[in-house]
């Protein structure tokens, strides 16, 4: 096995690049991210404006200085004449592919031959494929499909691609992640994760949890294991989010020196919401049809809660917030912004879990917070979500369903609302708890995820969904708001990646000590 200063690795389906953002930070830097693959265009704009961040952080703080000065809006390019030959680079490994394609494919190939890639080199393959046709919620949309069958959705067979790369190029180490519901997926009759499982294990690997001893070889029959082994709960790793996902974590068996069983990700005190973003700037919605200014939104905010109020003396005592809306409304506006791509950097938003304070912050070079602006909801939305927020603050939970979301003006337009299918249309994000999963569906209407301020009554910015997948404040995601939503509901936290980076690095070298003994 020839020995490299640094693992390369292969980022498949990357998106906007938190797997790869994980390994390349982890403990020593002991991985380099040679090339990355993701399809869909401003996600691929973030990816590779990110690994030109990181080929510039080679060269010392002072060499991140063009890309700082784009982040502040100083300049309308992320590089300068003496950067450039980075962002060159940054655009051979940062490649936009539609992985299937037969084009698209010979690009890849071409660039990891070139890379020097291959099976007598240590290397690494991450990524996973899209998780759409896994999903709950993907599958319940297909099945309203008329003549859906799930045997000619492609999207069911794109974990092929990353298997014939697996096949082609035998890394040391595959990481393979998607989501929960990939385990109860069938085509055919046929468990999904079971047909995944076997082709890994056909192709040379045993497959290694995370979160338990367990491991799968081919030798042995997919009901013998309990596939929900597989699952890592991110909160249970520091993470500000429940964010539950398979991984899975294959070893070519010809390392018969690998360490059985692969030592688990280790556990971390549990993180909240109010911890990853209580800090940043304040923001008051925006209002999506008719006049948007400070006068407009508080009067408005103001007669929703005067009503509110009136009705509500059993469920929620909303009296001391209407009083603040009607008599302090001024000092309440003057700490309010609607914030924007780029937000004066006024306040160090500094986090109280020193583990996520050390992993958000960003260089004194960046003087604005990124990706931070309130997104418009229409006036009614408004009326639910500061009665939602100042319930959740009163009981500690999001109110749920017709019976606690009861009062005049709440009640959305759903003909099945009663029957409890829509029971957390508007769900609150708990303070004092890790947040639910933050999904792609963020970018529809944000009426999931609802700030737990009713001062605020909005619904979250991109950098707060950002905080709690636990990206770095200096990240910058690009493309229209709507697209940068989907990238980060979408990605893996770049901090639990870079947990599982130091398990398969420690495991890596120990496995090297004993090749060489």
């Amino acid at each position: 096995m020839r020995l490299n200063s640094h693992i390369p690795i292969v980022d498949l389906f990357a998106g906007p690049g938190g797997l790869g953002e994980g390994f390349s930070s982890a403990e020593g830097q002991p991985f380099r991210i040679a090339v990355s693959a993701e399809m869909e265009q401003s996600a691929h704009a973030t990816l590779r404006l990110r690994a030109f961040y990181r080929i510039l952080k080679r060269g010392g703080e002072s060499a991140l200085a063009p890309y700082y000065s784009f982040c502040n809006g100083d300049a309308e390019v992320p590089y300068d004449t003496a950067s450039l030959d980075a962002w060159d680079e940054a655009g051979k490994e940062a490649l936009q592919l539609t992985l299937g394609e037969s084009k698209d494919n010979k690009i890849l190939d071409d660039t990891i031959r070139q890379s020097g890639i291959g099976p007598d080199v240590d290397w690494v393959l991450i990524g996973g494929p899209p998780c759409q046709a896994y999903s709950l919620v993907g599958r319940s949309r297909n099945r309203g499909k008329k003549d859906y069958r799930p045997e000619d959705d492609h999207r069911h067979f794109l974990y092929r691609e990353y298997l014939r790369i697996i096949r082609r190029y035998r890394p040391s180490v595959f990481v393979m992640e998607n989501v929960k519901g990939i385990l109860s997926s069938s085509v055919n009759g046929q468990k999904i994760f079971h047909s995944i499982l076997s082709d890994l294990a056909r192709s040379g690997y045993r497959i290694h949890s995370l979160s338990t001893d367990t491991h799968y070889n081919r030798q042995m029959d997919p009901d013998e294991i309990d596939a929900r082994d597989f699952i890592v709960r991110a909160e249970d790793h520091g993470i500000p989010q429940a964010r539950h996902r398979v991984i899975l974590v294959g070893v070519r068996d010809d390392l018969d020196v690998w360490p059985r069983p692969l030592a688990q990700v280790p556990k971390s005190e549990r993180s909240t919401v109010s911890e990853a973003i209580g800090k940043l700037p304040k923001l008051r919605s925006r209002i999506s049809k008719g006049k948007d200014d400070d006068e407009t939104w508080l009067a408005l905010l103001a007669a929703h809660l005067k009503h509110l109020a009136k009705e509500s003396a059993k469920e929620v005592e909303l009296r001391p917030l209407s009083e603040e809306f009607g008599q302090h409304a001024r000092s309440l506006i003057a700490n309010l912004s609607t914030g924007g791509l780029r937000t004066d950097k006024y306040t160090s938003a500094s986090c109280s879990v020193p583990e996520l304070r050390k992993w958000y912050g960003a260089s004194k070079q960046l003087k604005v917070w990124l990706n931070h602006e309130a997104r418009g909801h229409m006036q009614e939305d408004l009326r639910r979500y500061v009665y939602a927020a100042a319930f959740a603050e009163t009981y500690g939970h999001s109110p749920k369903g017709h019976e606690q979301f009861s009062l005049p003006g709440l009640k959305p337009n759903h003909e099945n609302w009663e029957t409890g299918k829509f029971s957390d249309r508007f769900r609150v994000q708990i303070a004092n708890d890790p947040a639910t999963t933050v999904t792609s569906h963020i970018a529809k209407d944000g009426h999931y995820f609802i700030h737990y301020d009713p001062k605020q009554c909005r619904s979250l910015t991109v950098r707060e969904a950002a905080r709690l997948q636990t990206f770095p404040d200096d990240y910058f995601f690009k493309g229209s708001r709507t697209q940068q939503y989907h990238q980060v509901g979408n990605a893996v936290p770049p901090l639990l990646a870079k947990k599982i980076a130091d398990t398969i690095a420690a495991a890596i070298s120990e496995q090297r000590v004993k090749s060489a003994a």
